[in-house]
Protein backbone atom coordinates (compact mmCIF):
# COMPACT_ATOMS: atom_id res chain seq x y z
CA UNK A 1 0.00 0.00 0.00
CA UNK A 2 1.14 3.38 -0.74
CA UNK A 3 0.37 6.31 1.88
CA UNK A 4 1.04 10.03 1.42
CA UNK A 5 1.68 12.13 4.23
CA UNK A 6 1.82 15.62 5.11
CA UNK A 7 1.77 17.73 8.33
CA UNK A 8 2.24 21.77 9.13
CA UNK A 9 4.62 23.18 11.32
CA UNK A 10 2.58 21.91 14.36
CA UNK A 11 3.24 18.65 13.45
CA UNK A 12 5.91 17.76 12.43
CA UNK A 13 7.45 15.19 15.13
CA UNK A 14 4.23 13.76 15.59
CA UNK A 15 4.78 13.00 11.36
CA UNK A 16 8.07 12.03 12.09
CA UNK A 17 7.07 9.27 14.35
CA UNK A 18 3.71 8.17 12.64
CA UNK A 19 6.42 7.62 9.05
CA UNK A 20 8.24 5.16 11.44
CA UNK A 21 4.92 3.14 12.50
CA UNK A 22 3.76 2.85 8.65
CA UNK A 23 7.61 2.10 7.68
CA UNK A 24 6.93 -1.20 10.15
CA UNK A 25 3.34 -2.01 8.82
CA UNK A 26 6.00 -2.30 5.29
CA UNK A 27 3.85 0.59 4.18
CA UNK A 28 5.09 2.86 0.87
CA UNK A 29 5.28 6.48 2.16
CA UNK A 30 5.34 9.79 0.23
CA UNK A 31 6.09 12.62 2.42
CA UNK A 32 4.90 15.88 1.15
CA UNK A 33 6.21 18.01 3.61
CA UNK A 34 6.71 20.02 5.66
CA UNK A 35 9.75 19.40 6.55
CA UNK A 36 10.78 22.26 8.82
CA UNK A 37 9.14 24.44 12.01
CA UNK A 38 8.89 27.14 9.47
CA UNK A 39 4.87 28.60 9.23
CA UNK A 40 2.82 26.91 6.50
CA UNK A 41 -0.80 26.76 5.59
CA UNK A 42 -2.01 23.75 6.51
CA UNK A 43 -5.01 23.77 4.11
CA UNK A 44 -2.33 23.44 1.03
CA UNK A 45 -1.02 20.32 2.48
CA UNK A 46 -4.63 18.97 2.89
CA UNK A 47 -5.10 19.45 -0.95
CA UNK A 48 -1.23 17.78 -1.53
CA UNK A 49 -2.25 14.63 0.21
CA UNK A 50 -5.71 14.58 -0.98
CA UNK A 51 -4.56 14.63 -4.64
CA UNK A 52 -2.76 11.98 -4.40
CA UNK A 53 -5.77 10.27 -3.38
CA UNK A 54 -7.85 11.44 -5.28
CA UNK A 55 -5.55 10.41 -8.54
CA UNK A 56 -4.63 7.16 -7.66
CA UNK A 57 -0.84 7.75 -6.71
CA UNK A 58 -1.77 6.25 -3.11
CA UNK A 59 -4.57 4.27 -1.30
CA UNK A 60 -4.77 6.70 1.68
CA UNK A 61 -3.13 9.71 2.97
CA UNK A 62 -2.26 10.66 6.70
CA UNK A 63 -2.87 14.52 7.15
CA UNK A 64 -1.51 16.13 10.58
CA UNK A 65 -1.47 19.92 12.34
CA UNK A 66 -1.64 21.39 15.70
CA UNK A 67 -5.43 19.83 16.41
CA UNK A 68 -5.59 17.76 13.25
CA UNK A 69 -9.04 19.96 13.38
CA UNK A 70 -8.36 22.14 10.46
CA UNK A 71 -6.72 20.10 8.15
CA UNK A 72 -9.13 17.32 8.72
CA UNK A 73 -12.10 20.24 7.80
CA UNK A 74 -9.77 21.67 4.47
CA UNK A 75 -9.03 17.93 3.42
CA UNK A 76 -13.45 17.03 3.77
CA UNK A 77 -13.95 19.92 1.36
CA UNK A 78 -11.86 17.77 -1.26
CA UNK A 79 -14.20 15.67 -3.81
CA UNK A 80 -13.67 11.63 -3.23
CA UNK A 81 -12.09 11.93 0.44
CA UNK A 82 -13.24 10.87 3.84
CA UNK A 83 -10.81 12.04 6.18
CA UNK A 84 -11.42 11.25 9.55
CA UNK A 85 -9.45 13.05 12.92
CA UNK A 86 -9.17 10.30 15.19
CA UNK A 87 -7.89 10.64 18.46
CA UNK A 88 -8.63 7.01 20.00
CA UNK A 89 -8.38 3.84 18.65
CA UNK A 90 -11.89 2.78 18.41
CA UNK A 91 -13.28 5.92 16.15
CA UNK A 92 -9.91 5.15 13.67
CA UNK A 93 -11.24 1.45 13.77
CA UNK A 94 -14.80 2.63 13.03
CA UNK A 95 -13.51 5.49 10.52
CA UNK A 96 -12.53 2.07 8.35
CA UNK A 97 -14.83 -0.59 9.10
CA UNK A 98 -18.21 1.60 8.98
CA UNK A 99 -17.09 4.60 7.00
CA UNK A 100 -14.08 3.34 4.86
CA UNK A 101 -12.19 6.44 5.67
CA UNK A 102 -9.70 6.89 2.85
CA UNK A 103 -7.72 10.08 5.17
CA UNK A 104 -6.61 9.94 8.47
CA UNK A 105 -6.10 13.26 10.45
CA UNK A 106 -3.79 13.24 13.61
CA UNK A 107 -3.28 16.66 15.70
CA UNK A 108 0.57 17.50 16.99
CA UNK A 109 -0.28 19.21 20.27
CA UNK A 110 -2.69 16.93 20.76
CA UNK A 111 -1.32 13.25 20.61
CA UNK A 112 1.54 11.31 21.63
CA UNK A 113 3.65 9.45 19.34
CA UNK A 114 2.54 5.84 20.97
CA UNK A 115 -1.26 6.94 21.19
CA UNK A 116 -0.71 8.45 17.52
CA UNK A 117 0.82 4.78 16.99
CA UNK A 118 -1.87 3.03 18.01
CA UNK A 119 -4.53 4.74 16.28
CA UNK A 120 -1.94 4.40 12.84
CA UNK A 121 -1.98 0.77 13.25
CA UNK A 122 -6.00 0.50 13.81
CA UNK A 123 -6.45 2.84 10.81
CA UNK A 124 -4.22 0.82 8.13
CA UNK A 125 -4.86 -2.82 9.40
CA UNK A 126 -8.80 -2.59 9.38
CA UNK A 127 -10.69 -3.39 6.16
CA UNK A 128 -14.05 -2.03 5.45
CA UNK A 129 -16.75 -4.27 6.26
CA UNK A 130 -18.97 -3.46 3.37
CA UNK A 131 -22.85 -4.86 3.07
CA UNK A 132 -25.15 -1.65 5.02
CA UNK A 133 -21.65 0.67 5.34
CA UNK A 134 -22.05 0.77 1.78
CA UNK A 135 -25.16 2.41 1.44
CA UNK A 136 -24.06 4.62 3.77
CA UNK A 137 -20.97 5.83 2.39
CA UNK A 138 -22.12 6.29 -0.82
CA UNK A 139 -25.21 8.53 0.76
CA UNK A 140 -21.89 10.22 2.22
CA UNK A 141 -20.27 10.77 -1.38
CA UNK A 142 -23.82 11.88 -2.68
CA UNK A 143 -23.69 14.55 -0.69
CA UNK A 144 -20.99 16.11 -2.32
CA UNK A 145 -22.94 16.62 -5.95
CA UNK A 146 -25.90 18.78 -4.18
Amino acid sequence: MKVTIGCDHGALALKESVKKVLAELDVEIDDVGTYTEDSIDYPDIAEEVCAAVTSGKSERGVVLCGTGIGISIAANKIKGIRCALCGDVFSARMARAHNNANVLALGGRVLGSGLAGEIVRAFFTQEFEGGRHERRVGKIMALENK
